[in-house]
């Protein structure tokens, strides 16, 4: 019995030690997150407008009968990789004519007021998620997250983390032709 728990210590240091290879995997995506919601309906949510931003609010509703899928975006106005991926989202609404709904997480209005402000609004839709419950239907493990939602409302895609540099904006691109949101000759 003493040789077993001489040995816990040693035995602990090698799990802990294989977790920490296996994040330091070059050929592992952090990006690549699975998301339950996959292929299923988008959740259940009904989000009030930004106080002081004049664009709707947001719901799932608005998420279906859209004749083309949509681009849905989680954001705060204190997440600095937001603000870095800001330009490249209203790009894509301005070149690609994208639908662009978004979720303000967890941000104060006025803050957000004062940053869509300074940085253009390029959002149809955005409801202001403060309690942060929507982001926890939404299953997101942070700020930023992008979603494609089809025209029935069903979940097609999930990118992690903010769309910038040009492979993330290339494998972004590629999912929105993948999911009918724009053709191939726009990329």
């Amino acid at each position: 019995m003493g040789r077993i728990l001489a040995l816990t210590p040693l035995l602990i240091a090698v799990v802990f030690g294989g977790f920490f290879l296996w994040g330091l995997n070059p050929e592992r995506d952090p990006n690549e997150v699975p998301s339950v919601l996959i292929s299923q309906p988008a959740p259940e949510f009904a989000l009030e407008p930004v106080a002081g931003v004049d664009t709707p609010g947001l719901a799932r509703s608005d998420l279906t009968g859209n004749a083309t899928p949509v681009v849905m975006n989680v954001f705060a106005s204190w997440c600095v990789p937001c603000r870095a991926e800001h330009a490249v989202l209203t790009s894509l609404v301005q070149r690609d004519d994208i639908t662009l709904f978004g979720i303000n997480y967890k941000d104060k209005p006025e803050d957000a007021a004062r940053w869509l402000a300074e940085l253009g609004n390029p959002y149809a839709r955005i409801g202001s998620d403060q309690s942060g419950r929507a982001g926890i239907e939404w299953g997101i493990s942070g700020v930023p997250e992008t979603f494609i939602i089809g025209p029935d409302g069903t979940v097609l895609y999930r990118y992690v983390g903010p769309v910038v540099g040009e492979d993330a904006v290339g494998k972004f691109r590629e999912a929105l032709v993948q999911s009918g949101a724009i053709s191939r000759e726009d990329l």
